[in-house]
């Protein structure tokens, strides 16, 4: 028995740590607080297309036994190809995850400011929020352990404990149940439709498919361990979608007519459902912080080591440096409050070209026999892969034209 649950336990937990960060709990929360139960569709397509993408990387990670970034490497050997690819992930991915860091932390530290603030360090005309540099060490420190299993179980740890804190917040919200189910009919519209894109895109996150496909290759060497990655992928899938359907149920039953981020919201609830609530949101967006905070440098690091063909264990240097990088800007620019604005938007352009044409790769990758060997893709999966790449086509295009302002 116990050798059965040790296989299921995957990289899945990680997978959902990691889009569940502090800006999916501000996605869902504006989402409803502003549009009520109408959106909930529009988070369940995205658990569909990540359902979709996911199951394709981690099957492509345990087949060849490598993750995406070594096989782009190796599948695109020389040329301008290869070059442009490996220009774009490191953007998107390793720029993008840096400055994407900051808010992470910050987050992290704003649930936790709900139970304990901590007055800034001063000096001079240099303010340090501390309880930045807190989560951001301990991020650091469990990375620097060098055991992925220890950083499952970590992480395995803190899903649990996020995904009943907006469970259960959901549940004292009591919503109506007619009104649940209005928000299961598509409804897109011009006020609407950049809240939808917001929801999916925080969902279908291109680094989560480089992390999860190369975790799946450490995790299981053999194809016969199929349906324990399977299963691993729909259970934290599915999990991390119902924690983000918990979130927006919060905010649309909460009464609250103008929120800017988790933490009013969570400050609004106080008055109609006690502190307690206002408790549980804020111990759930320190998860998601921190939880965000850890997967995404690892992500960076992965992606670094797998492209350059370097070892992609955690005790190595490239590793070790990579993780260091990301984590420190990320480290720095939250506890100075510096918004790296310049940085996000190249990290949004470089997203919003890199999902679909990712998504297409995985897709091309997944039908090659000579990778996938007996596990290639099948016909009614191959008509749904390419549904949801129109999906990722749209929001690349969508989020580069509201980069730009065109939108």
């Amino acid at each position: 028995m116990k050798i059965s649950i040790s296989k299921y336990i995957g990289p899945g937990p990680l997978v959902a740590a990691a889009f569940i960060g502090p800006g999916t709990v501000t996605v869902c929360t504006l989402a409803g607080v502003n549009f009520g139960y109408d959106l909930i569709w529009a988070l369940i397509l995205s658990i569909l297309a990540t359902l979709v993408l996911q199951e394709m990387a981690s099957r492509i990670g345990l087949v060849a036994g490598e993750g995406l970034a070594s096989l782009i490497s190796v599948t695109l050997k020389t040329g301008l190809k290869k070059y442009f690819s490996m220009t774009l992930i490191l953007l998107a991915i390793v720029l993008g995850n840096a400055a994407y860091e900051a808010g992470n932390i910050s987050g992290g530290a704003m649930g936790l400011e709900l139970f304990k603030s901590l007055p800034p360090l001063e000096l001079g005309y240099l303010q340090i929020n501390l309880i930045n540099v807190l989560i951001g060490l301990s991020s650091w420190l469990l990375l620097m352990s060098g055991s992925y299993k220890r950083l499952t179980q970590a992480l395995t740890f803190l899903v649990i404990l996020m995904s009943l804190a907006f469970l259960v917040n959901a549940a004292i919200v009591r919503p109506a149940f007619f009104e649940l189910w209005s928000g299961l009919y598509p409804s897109v519209s011009s006020v609407n439709v950049l809240q939808i894109v917001a929801l999916i895109g925080t969902t279908v996150v291109p680094y989560n498919l480089f992390l999860h496909s190369s975790l799946v290759s450490k995790k299981w060497q053999s194809v016969k361990d199929i349906k324990y990655v399977r299963a691993d992928t729909a259970i934290s899938v599915i999990l991390g979608g119902a924690v983000s359907i918990a979130i927006l149920i919060t905010a649309a039953g909460s009464g609250v007519k103008e929120v800017s981020s988790a933490v009013e919201l969570a400050v609004g609830l106080e008055p109609l459902l006690g502190s307690v609530s206002k408790y549980f949101i804020g111990f759930g967006l320190f998860a998601a912080g921190i939880s965000s905070a850890i997967t995404a440098p690892l992500a960076g690091a992965l992606v670094v080591a797998g492209m350059f063909g370097k070892s992609t264990d955690l005790s190595s240097s490239w590793m070790k440096w990579s993780i260091s990088g990301i984590l420190g800007l990320g480290l720095l620019f939250s506890s100075f409050g510096i918004k790296p604005v310049q940085l996000i938007n190249v990290a949004q352009i470089a997203n919003g070209i890199l999902l679909p044409l990712l998504s297409a790769y995985i897709i091309w990758l997944a039908n090659k026999s000579e990778i996938m060997k007996n596990h290639q893709n099948k016909l009614p999966l191959n008509l749904l892969a390419l549904f949801v790449w129109l999906i990722t086509l749209c929001l690349g295009v969508i989020s580069i034209a509201k980069v730009l302002n065109l939108i």
